[in-house]
């Protein structure tokens, strides 16, 4: 038996490796940079946990679930790994002992969520550490044509530069060879060091039933029933289609829940743990279910409505027949469904005008700024999303530099008498932390602080005020809250030429929502496939395997071709009612694009807060073609304009 297998029989009992995971770990080990695609399932979290009890130093660990790693940190503790998470619900208490342990160098494994990297007090601490494994959950995201793309991501890897992280790992289900390729330029990972253990899972039965929207409830309910029972998913788009499907089962007496993101916190947390202990459970869920979810014998999974792309498909349809038993993964197929997806891409794309204007803001700015992305987001009312996607084309074009995160104001209170704690301090640091108590806003239990308004006045650097906050919050003086989460930025040059400056970002986000637009074809295109849906499906992602003999095409069950979409048409009462609309004059609702994401029921910040939602043409266009829909309230703006 080798060092490593017993290592992995003493530390966590398990027997063996899976697929890739012990050429991962050695690769590690031997102090390289690997890139390890295995499929949704494939234990990717044992090739940085293994690594993190036999290396010296912290193995830190970037994910976007870090909310749902509850049973994998609780595995590792009940092993004796020292491992810990580190988010808001933590306790001061158990936020208190994160840090000691961490600065003891006692603490082994660490994991954080992407933006965990926006707190300049996380990031001071996590300097003073030595770092020698960096692993990266979810490595797709840092892609900007991948199915997930989220800029923080593409920080990452400048930042584990700046922190001297000794190697790294990236993780993920879900990449192509194009995806593949953009992970490893970033962290400058070796082909050599690319570990893809492949996506075929012979235990899938996948299959395709072309449905007409009017029938697909039915046709759900007869597929549930027809099979033997067994715990269930039923991936939906909409949050209002959730509760109506799982309505609609609960109905025919079958044990179903709906499950999404508008539903309270500890409400997800309960239908996710019920739905963890139980063997029958039909969860009716939107995309915010299933990340994170370790369960081994889910035995179906249903695309009621298309997925938003193959890599989509690809992980939702992972999360069933983990324990390698026969599962099925159905797609009710409607052309209809692709309007709704279609009309979130052309939804989130910001129209020419707000790049135009935004980017001149941006370089009308000090040579030295900070900005906040919400407030942006409400200023240009656009999703944060584009906030963070245009600043960091900026900067991978080399006209900004980021400066790093900061909080603008800090709150704290008081755990003990000012004067014990003033009492302490003598000379030149009693006046600095008088000074700074001084420029504290005091409110009925806790202080407001302005450091940037502060550094300035008493003349100190903002560094050390926040410095000194954190380190009386150690020493148990007070109570550390942050608030206005700010983006430093130094402008690095001027555009030669800012209208072809903006022309071209246009022309990126333009070329970002013809990929999403192609990622719905391709969809469409797999549920009309006449061949093996496996072998589509694999030939994607770049792999090649004959035939599976198990998909419904392979079992003599072709998907039949899809309707075309039902394309609505428009007519004189939706003339007089888009000009009653128009005729309102809502400043949320001031631009033609604006207008039409409001009628395709695509919310923005400005309608948001101006409480649209109750509206009664809010999404009376859903079922249109945003495109179209823009086109038709073009025409009404010009019609008025001319009367």
């Amino acid at each position: 038996m080798s060092l490593l297998q017993t290592q992995l029989q003493q530390s966590f009992g398990f027997s063996s490796f899976r697929e890739g995971q012990e050429e991962v770990i050695t690769r590690l080990l031997d102090g390289k940079s690997v890139l390890a695609v295995f499929p949704t399932g494939g234990g990717k979290s044992l090739c940085y946990q293994l690594p993190s009890i036999l290396l010296e130093g912290l193995t830190l660990v970037i994910s976007p679930l870090i909310a749902l790693m509850k049973d994998q940190l609780d595995f590792l503790v009940s092993k004796g790994v020292p491992a810990a998470r580190l988010d808001s619900t933590l306790t001061r208490e158990e936020n208190q002992k994160l840090f000691d342990d961490l600065y003891a160098g006692t603490l082994k494994l660490l994991y954080i969520s992407p933006e965990r990297l926006g707190n300049e007090r996380f990031l001071k601490a996590i300097a003073r550490q030595r770092i020698s494994l960096l692993a990266i959950d979810e490595a797709h995201c840092i892609s900007e044509w991948g199915h997930n793309f989220r800029p923080d991501y593409l920080k990452i890897a400048r930042l584990a530069k700046q922190l001297k992280v000794e190697r790294t790992l990236t993780l993920t289900a879900t990449a192509t060879p194009e995806v593949a390729t953009d992970i490893r330029k970033a962290f400058d990972i070796a082909t050599n060091d690319y570990i893809h253990t492949g996506f075929y899972r012979p235990n899938l039965q996948l299959s395709v039933l072309p449905v007409a929207d009017d029938d697909r409830k039915k046709i759900l309910l007869a597929r549930i029933k027809k099979r033997a029972p067994g715990s269930t998913i039923v991936y939906v788009t909409l949050q209002r289609t959730a509760e109506e499907v799982a309505a609609y089962l609960v109905k025919h007496g079958l044990p179903a829940t709906a499950y999404h993101a508008g539903l309270k916190s500890e409400d997800r947390t309960a239908i996710q743990d019920a739905f963890m202990m139980s063997k029958e459970t039909i969860i009716v869920a939107t995309i915010a279910f299933g990340m994170g979810v370790d369960k081994a014998d889910i035995r179906h999974v249903y695309h009621y409505n298309l997925p938003k792309g193959l890599e989509s498909y690809s992980q939702e349809i992972g999360r069933a027949g983990r324990d390698g038993e026969p599962s099925v993964c159905e797609m009710l197929a409607s052309a209809d469904d692709a309007i709704t997806l279609e009309n979130f891409s052309y939804g989130d794309t910001p129209e020419a005008e707000t790049i135009a204007v935004f980017t001149r803001y941006v370089f009308a700015a000090e040579e030295t700024f900070d900005v906040s992305e919400i407030q942006l987001s409400n200023q240009f009312d656009v999703r944060p999303l584009v906030v963070k996607t245009l600043l960091t084309y900026l900067e991978l074009d080399g006209y900004l530099a980021s400066t790093g995160p900061f909080y603008a104001e800090y709150k704290f209170q008081c755990l003990k008498p000012a004067a014990e704690i003033m009492g302490r301090f003598s000379g030149e640091r009693a006046d600095f932390l008088q000074a700074m108590f001084e420029h504290a806003r005091k409110g009925k239990l806790w202080y407001a602080l302005d450091t940037v308004a502060a550094s300035q006045a008493i003349g100190q650097p903002r560094d050390r005020i926040v410095t000194a906050l954190g380190y009386l919050e150690e020493q148990g003086d007070m109570l550390v809250k942050v608030a206005g989460v700010r983006q430093g930025y130094r402008r690095l040059k001027m555009p030669d030429n800012v209208e072809a400056l903006i022309v071209s970002l246009n022309e990126r986000f333009q070329k970002r929502e013809a990929n999403d637009i192609g990622r719905i074809r391709q969809v469409l295109s797999f549920a009309q496939h006449d061949g093996c849906l496996t072998q589509y499906l694999l030939a994607y992602f770049g792999e090649q395997l004959a035939p599976c003999g198990h998909c419904c095409w392979c079992l003599g069950k072709p998907p039949a071709p899809l309707k075309p979409c039902n394309l609505a048409g428009f007519d004189a009462q939706d003339e007089t009612r888009i000009q009653t609309l128009i005729a309102e004059d809502r400043e949320a609702l001031g631009s033609p694009r604006q207008l039409a994401r409001f009628l395709c029921g695509i919310t923005s910040p400005a309608t948001t807060r101006a409480k649209l939602r109750k509206h009664a043409m809010f999404a009376v266009y859903d079922n249109f073609q945003f495109k179209q829909v823009l086109h038709f309230v073009n025409a009404q703006i010009k019609l008025r304009s001319t009367l």
